[in-house]
């Protein structure tokens, strides 16, 4: 049947069960997912129903087959050329594991090229009866005999990539238009709206409501808006990261709906239905089928035939408008469907592929260069080690010239050049990119930061000597939402004028920031002997619902790579309230913790360690009298045994523990404290002495060496045994 029907042939189809099929944002069909996966697939045909209750939107839809018919009947014919569409992908995230790569984008922007110009080496694999080796097969996979070029202008005329990122909660919002607000006045790039006649924009973020992905139909009711767009989720975007090849197709079958073509099966909500066998997508050479959620080739889901084949056709399963996971093609009348789409003004289609807005989007094909920039792996290492450097320059580059203060070599012309830094100092780096024409410069001063071999243990960090933390190689500080980031205060220390405070009272939820220490030298440490992380540390929430985490990392490698020694959480960190910015004013303020979990894996003349702290909207966190030593004493003043007072609410948690152990008591003044673990023989496991300041002390204790069982803490200075299960 003609595919101008479709519209009013889905109103009878859809318009009596609409009701019943609407689907609440965040409330999964499984009849609509793909085998195996946990989000519905695609939720076009599901929108595309509920709009059926509008009498003004089927009119709208009668009105736009009417406008294709007229267009079709008074147009030129379509010679074939190839047709191009500016392209942007907006990446939602809230520095996440939907803060996916633009490498991982720019794999989907390949591959939806190659599907639709059937540069897709899997096509030739397609079943027999859809094979363009077969003789006698016609509904073989096509070329669409479109492309996609990235627009490398915003509205507004910025040159940009073709991305744009915005950091914002509202990536796992359920609500459409809360995500695309949130682009809207906050990315990167261009605040305002991106036309939907001028480009198609591709929305990917955490949570779309439940499904991987849907748009809409071109039609002048949804009109040419931001809206008119396509919504994704990361996992099925690309091949890579977080994506993967099962997944990577989703963005080919949007782009086929955002171009006009429905499902196989035709109007019905969901694939599987067998009456489904009495609809159609309105598309001659795709056969009549249920619809498929994984990769059944030799489905067969309708007898007879749709009045084209002539023959019982199979499914054709592949189809990258059914829901399979082998989908690797495209019939010939759905390339031509998709051509008169986007030949149509419906929906603003025609506009968006037109020279002038290739041209006023940047997506003509020529290219100038808009901005030098570069990233590299790492901005700090200790003497003697390399980095690589990453020219992203955009979008036209020719030839660039690199400097490197401080680097071997100190100058290159290299695309991504490895430079070694033989001497400690913060460095700048600078790019000079040209495309011939046009030159640009990006400087960062203070950017590669070349720390010392690390000093002799013990060290103690009072914070005393610094007037600030900026240009230091001592402190580093690694504030990854552009927010409130970890600063000396002045005024605030224990028992001092000064500490290192995160002024954390106002910053919104999911910031993430750092403090990394230099380089220092534990290599002279024997295995006899142990080693003791102790921090001092001040918090208070906000409001009783906040749940922070502050985590200290280690590192055996200079930083390269790190492990979690110890978490603080919710409560454990603190459960104190202070609804106003607060500031610790007395002793009993601060909470004395001790790790004994260094273990000797980290005894290195490398070693570093980090304070890592997640907001949730809560208070302040000062941290103060940093001390890392052999053994267990310190320069702390410590009462002598016999002067020992009381040990007090003593815990230990988690328990049972799968890994180190965390002990919490009190004392009412600085002292040596003994811990002793014991086996349910009596045989001591393991005895640590830790210098226990006033008030609340917190101590971790490794348990690798420990069998699984039961165990007992015994502690000098309090008549409490507590028992804990290793698993």
């Amino acid at each position: 049947m003609k595919r101008t029907m479709l519209s009013i042939m889905a109103v009878f189809g859809l318009i009596t069960t609409a009701s019943a099929q609407q689907a609440t944002q965040n409330q999964i069909d499984p009849q609509n997912c793909r085998q195996g996966e946990s989000v519905e697939y695609c939720r076009q045909h599901t929108y595309h129903a509920e709009m059926l209750n509008n009498p003004a939107y089927v009119q709208s839809l009668a009105d736009d087959d009417a406008i294709r018919a007229q267009e079709q009947a008074n147009g030129t014919p379509d010679n074939g050329n190839i047709m191009y569409i500016p392209i942007v992908f907006h990446l939602l995230h809230n520095n996440g594991p939907e803060f996916i790569s633009d490498e991982q984008i720019l794999d989907a922007f390949e591959i939806l090229n190659r599907d639709f110009m059937l540069q897709n080496a899997d096509a030739n694999t397609v079943v027999n009866a859809f094979n363009a080796s077969n003789p006698q097969a016609w509904a073989i996979p096509d070329s669409v005999e479109i492309q996609f070029r990235l627009a490398t202008k915003a509205p507004d005329g910025t040159c940009f990539t073709g991305i744009t990122h915005t950091v914002s909660s509202a990536t796992n919002s359920s609500n459409d238009n809360t995500r695309i607000n949130a682009i809207v006045n906050g990315n990167d790039v261009y605040n305002g709206q991106w036309p939907g006649n001028r480009y198609l924009n591709i929305f990917i973020a955490g949570d779309i409501g439940g499904a991987a992905g849907y748009t809409y139909l071109p039609s002048n009711w949804i009109g040419t808006g931001m809206d008119n767009g396509i919504r994704i989720l990361h996992q099925y975007v690309g091949s890579i990261g977080t994506g993967n090849a099962g997944t990577s197709r989703a963005l080919t079958h949007e782009v086929g709906h955002w171009l006009n073509l429905p499902h196989p099966w035709g109007g019905t909500n969901n694939p599987g239905v067998p009456s489904n066998c009495n609809d159609d997508d309105g598309i001659d050479d795709t056969p009549d089928c249920q619809g498929v959620t994984s990769c059944q080739l030799a489905a067969n889901t309708c007898s007879g035939d749709n009045g084209y084949w002539g023959f019982d056709q199979i499914d054709n399963v592949e189809n990258y408008m059914d829901y399979s996971y082998c989908s690797k093609m495209f019939t010939p009348d759905q390339a031509q469907e998709m051509r008169d789409a986007l030949n149509s003004s419906v929906g603003g289609r025609s506009n968006i592929k037109s020279a002038s807005n290739l041209a006023l989007t940047g997506a003509d094909g020529n290219l100038t260069l808009c901005d030098a920039a570069f990233s590299v792996d790492r901005t700090s290492i200790c003497v003697g080690e390399s980095i690589q450097f990453s020219d992203d320059s955009y979008n036209a580059v020719t030839s660039r010239t690199w400097t490197f203060q401080g680097g071997t070599p100190a100058t290159s012309t290299q695309e991504n050049p490895t430079v070694t830094y033989n001497t400690p100092g913060i460095y700048e780096v600078e790019l000079s990119a040209t495309d011939g024409v046009t030159t640009d410069v990006e400087t960062k001063t203070g950017y590669i930061r070349v720390l010392a071999n690390g000093g002799a243990v013990p060290v103690l960090e009072g914070f005393e000597n610094y007037s600030s933390l900026d240009n230091i190689t001592e402190w580093e500080v690694v504030d990854h939402g552009n927010n409130a980031e970890w600063e000396l205060s002045s005024t605030t220390g224990l028992n001092s004028p000064k500490s290192v405070v995160l002024p954390n009272f106002g910053q919104s939820a999911g910031n993430f920031d750092e403090l990394v220490s230099e380089p220092m030298d534990l290599s002279g440490i024997t295995s006899q002997t142990s080693m003791t992380l102790s921090f001092r540390y001040a918090y208070r929430k906000r409001n009783t619902g906040n749940d922070e985490t502050m985590k200290v990392y280690v590192s055996n490698t200079c930083g390269e790579t790190w492990v979690a020694r110890k978490t603080l959480t919710g409560p454990i960190l603190g459960a104190d309230v202070s609804s106003s910015s607060w500031a610790p004013s007395s002793e009993s303020d601060w909470v004395t913790v001790h790790m004994t979990n260094i273990t000797s894996a980290y005894w290195v003349d490398n070693f570093r360690f980090k304070f890592e702290f997640e907001s949730d909207g809560g208070n302040n966190v000062y941290l103060d009298n940093i001390n890392i030593y052999p053994g267990s004493p310190s320069d702390n003043l410590v009462a002598s045994i016999d002067d020992q007072e009381a040990v007090d609410h003593i815990t230990l948690y988690p328990n049972p523990t799968e890994g180190d152990i965390t002990v919490r008591f009190d004392v009412t003044s600085a002292q040596a404290v003994s811990m002793q673990v014991v086996d349910v023989t009596g045989k001591v496991v393991n005895t640590s002495t830790v210098n226990a300041t006033t008030g609340a002390n917190m101590v971790v204790l490794g348990t690798d060496a420990m069998a699984p069982g039961m165990y007992f803490l015994k502690i000098d200075g309090s008549n409490t045994s507590l028992q804990f299960v290793v698993k």
